[in-house]
């Protein structure tokens, strides 16, 4: 039917993630080509039956696929937790306490969350040596036990899988530590025997993600809400570990900010290095504005990085591996001035907080972060890149539904609000395919 009301739809980005053509999907709903092309261009809307019939074939909802745009979203008065000094166009959190609204500004520590996650269950034995990870791990020390497959002869909880879904493979991967491209192997799987501590059928339906952008933590907990039978495991980890992470099999999406100036590409050439023998897909979470982030003001009047050498500014860096260590590393370098000449905090920051945290407090002058971290604690923001955040899938892990579920909100109009509102990102590319390795 002709289109006479505001229908918004995801139905190309969901398409090209599953590989199919237009045609592809036309010859599975029954319609044409043409029908296909007109809905994704909003010429039309579908009727209820090919609405359904859509959804089916691509394993989504109909609400992942269409809903109505609505330009005048609701607005209520709250009361706010706080000072109104720079509240402007900021976020904030709302609960209703008793007959009003409370509003809670998210800025600067309160933007963030420290959580106690509760576990799913208690490892009684293990089995092999465990591996160091990449990922919020550190190397254990185990002894092997005895008994069938290394493990105690104890019997299995009925339901148990023999193998989880996402197996930790024997791997050979780059290391960061190897500047010169040298590689280390781990070779083993390691195996616990774990008591459940909650229903197996709710485990199944996990997705596992690996990245150092706080909207992924915000991914998270909006794709909870939207489906409530499904969790997102989000595991803190910067890029090049992220990518190491999916090449072992143990997440199911890493996220990335990796830029190679040989090539001139954001993170396809590093992809295409690691995952070696693997197809992927990578879609893109949006593009954002990385740079020096500075004390309100920009006291030193820094402009550029060979400023915080000439200055003697402190500046506070991440670990070897990270986005944004190469890029201040690459900035540099076209400057010609050498690492060695900075003047470096002693310590390794991990994250984005991290950086602001150590601007606001005064140990350091400058770090390498975003504009959204920037707004979110107030501080002086330099631009120096424009880097794209993609989310790389390996192909087999698309089929599950748990991944679909959180792909399709990437195009939800909810989502694509709270990425705009956070400042510094272009989200006029989310959730487009940008290649299949």
């Amino acid at each position: 039917m002709k289109q006479d009301i505001n229908i918004c739809n995801n139905l190309k980005a969901i398409r090209n993630r599953l590989g199919m053509s237009q045609q592809d999907l036309a010859n599975i709903v029954g319609v044409t080509r043409q029908s296909i092309a007109a809905v994704e261009t909003g010429q039309c809307a579908p009727s209820v039956a090919i609405s359904l019939r859509l959804a089916k074939a691509l394993g989504c909802q109909v609400e992942d696929l269409f809903w109505l745009e609505e330009e005048n979203l609701p607005k209520i008065e709250a009361i706010l937790v706080g000072s109104t000094h720079n509240i402007q166009r900021s976020q904030v959190s709302l609960a209703r306490i008793g007959d009003q609204w409370i509003a809670y500004p998210l800025l600067g520590r309160d933007a963030f969350r420290i959580e106690m996650i509760p576990s799913d269950a208690e490892v009684v034995a293990v089995s092999h040596p465990v591996v160091e990870s990449d990922v919020g791990a550190s190397p254990v020390r185990v002894v092997r036990q005895s008994g069938l497959g290394g493990f105690p002869h104890e019997e299995l909880p009925k339901g148990l899988p023999n193998k989880s879904k996402l197996p930790l493979a024997s791997t050979k991967v780059r290391n960061e530590h190897y500047p010169s491209g040298e590689a280390q192997s781990q070779t083993g799987t390691n195996k616990v025997l774990v008591r459940l501590l909650d229903d197996i059928e709710k485990l199944h339906n996990t997705v596992v993600i690996a990245g150092c952008t706080p909207v992924l933590s915000l991914l998270a907990r909006g794709t909870e809400r939207w489906h409530p039978q499904l969790r997102v495991h989000y595991r803190f980890a910067h890029s090049m570990a992220a990518l190491h992470s999916l090449c072992r099999g143990e997440v199911h999406i890493a996220g990335m900010h990796l830029y190679d100036p040989q090539t001139e590409e954001h993170n396809i050439p590093f992809v295409r290095e690691a995952l070696t023998g693997k197809d992927a897909v990578l879609i893109t979470l949006g593009v954002w504005q990385e740079g020096l982030l500075v004390p309100p003001g920009n006291p030193m009047k820094v402009k550029t990085v060979s400023d915080l050498v000439e200055f003697g500014a402190t500046v506070v860096t991440h670990e070897v591996g990270s986005g944004n260590r190469m890029l201040l590393e690459r900035k540099l370098q076209e400057e010609r001035v050498p690492f060695e000449a900075m003047k470096r905090l002693n310590r390794i920051v991990h994250n984005h907080q991290e950086v602001a945290l150590s601007i606001v407090s005064g140990i350091a002058d400058a770090g390498i972060s975003t504009a959204s971290i920037a707004a979110t604690f107030g501080l002086g923001f330099i631009p120096l890149h424009s880097a794209r955040y993609d989310l790389v899938i390996l192909k087999e892990y698309l089929q599950e539904a748990s991944v679909q579920q959180f792909l399709n909100i990437l195009g939800n109009r909810l989502v694509r609000s709270q990425l705009q509102i956070l400042g510094g990102y272009d989200i006029s590319k989310t959730g487009e395919v940008v290649a299949n390795i």
